[in-house]
C-alpha cells in the first residue's frame, strides 16, 4: 500500500530546496506581492482520505483554474449548446493569444484559454439570475465550504491591467459571440479568476470531476458523460501551449493558473493540488509541474 504522506513529504522537501522556483506573475500587480517560497501539496483520495504538506492550507488566487468550474456550471445549464460557441481543440498558443481567434471567426479553440473562458462567462451571465453570487454559491456547494470568497483587490487589479482580455472580448463581440456588454462580461470574468482557495479546498472542489459528477456531499452536479468531457478537455487543453508536455510527463487531466496553482486528478482515484507561485516560461507553476511529475512517477498512478 502506498504511503502517500511520505511521498508528498519527499516531493515537498525536494521542491522547497530547489534554487530555481520560477518567476512570479507580475503583470497582475496584486499577484506580484506573493512570496515565491510558498509551496503546498494536498491529496484527496476517492475514499475521502486526505494528505497535505507545506502551505496546503494557505489561500491563493486560483486564476485560470476557475475556468474549469465555470465550464462545468455552463454545461450543467445549457448542455451541448456550449459547443456552438467554443471549440474543444488544443490551441498550441499562449493563453491570451488573439490571432487564432480572428482567423477562426471568433470561435475560441477551447473553453480553457482566455477567449474561450470569456465566452463561458457570457453564457453564465445570460443564464444566472445573480451571476457573481450564484457562481460563488456553486463553488461553495462543490467544496462544501461557505468560507470561499472573491478577493476584490485581485479582481480590481485584473480589471485595471487586463488589456488583452478587453481586446479578446471586443474581438468576440465583433464576431457576435458575446451577447452581453463587454464590461459586464469581463467584470464577471475578473471576479471568477480572483476567487481565493487553498490546496485543500481545491481538492474538495474538484472531487466531483473524479467522482462522475458527484461532489463530496454526494450531490449530482453533472452527468457522468459531462464530467468525462471536462476531464478530456483538461488533459488536452489545461496547460495552454504546454498541455502536451503535461500529458507526456504527468499523465493526468489538470488545470493550471498564473497564481501558481495546479489541480490534477485521476477519475475514481484521487484529486491532487499543488501551489507554488513561481511560474515557468509557459506560465505554469514550475515546482507544481515538477511535483506532479514526481508524484505520478513514484506512485505509478496516471491514465497511461
Amino acid at each position: 500500500m502506498l504511503d502517500f504522506q511520505a511521498i508528498l513529504n519527499a516531493i515537498y522537501n525536494k521542491g522547497i530546496a530547489a534554487k530555481n522556483k520560477g518567476i512570479i506573475a507580475t503583470y497582475i500587480p496584486e499577484l506580484a506581492e506573493v512570496d515565491i517560497n510558498n509551496f503546498g501539496i494536498h491529496l484527496r483520495t476517492a475514499q475521502g482520505e486526505e494528505f497535505g504538506v507545506g502551505d496546503d492550507n494557505k489561500l491563493f488566487s486560483i486564476q485560470s483554474i476557475s475556468k474549469v468550474l465555470a465550464l462545468s456550471k455552463a454545461m450543467a445549464l445549457i448542455g451541448e449548446d456550449i459547443w456552438k460557441r467554443v471549440d474543444v481543440e488544443p490551441s498550441g498558443d499562449p493563453f491570451n493569444h488573439l490571432s487564432q481567434l480572428e482567423l477562426e471567426n471568433g470561435i475560441p479553440r477551447n473553453p480553457l484559454i482566455n477567449s474561450g473562458a470569456i465566452v463561458i462567462s457570457d453564457i453564465l451571465i445570460s443564464n444566472l439570475k445573480n451571476p457573481k453570487e450564484d457562481f460563488l454559491s456553486y463553488i461553495r456547494d462543490l467544496a462544501g465550504d461557505e468560507s470561499i470568497q472573491y478577493n476584490l483587490d485581485v479582481a480590481n487589479s485584473e480589471k485595471a491591467t487586463g488589456f488583452k482580455n478587453y481586446a479578446a472580448a471586443y474581438l468576440l463581440k465583433s464576431f457576435k459571440n458575446l451577447q452581453n456588454p463587454v464590461e459586464e462580461v469581463l467584470d464577471f470574468y475578473f471576479h471568477q479568476c480572483a476567487i481565493e482557495m487553498t490546496c485543500s479546498q481545491l481538492t474538495k472542489t474538484f472531487f466531483f470531476l473524479s467522482n462522475q459528477g458527484k461532489c463530496i456531499l454526494n450531490k449530482v452536479h453533472l452527468r457522468k458523460s459531462q464530467a468525462k468531457r471536462i476531464n478530456a478537455i483538461m488533459l488536452t487543453c489545461g496547460f495552454y501551449d504546454e498541455a502536451g508536455e503535461f500529458a507526456f510527463e504527468v499523465g493526468l487531466p489538470g488545470k493550471s493558473g498564473v497564481g501558481g496553482g495546479i489541480v490534477a486528478l485521476l477519475p475514481d482515484q484521487f484529486v491532487i493540488t499543488c501551489w507554488s507561485p513561481g511560474l515557468n516560461a509557459k506560465g505554469n507553476s514550475k515546482l507544481g509541474m515538477l511535483a506532479l511529475e514526481e508524484f505520478t512517477t513514484q506512485t505509478k498512478l496516471s491514465i497511461f
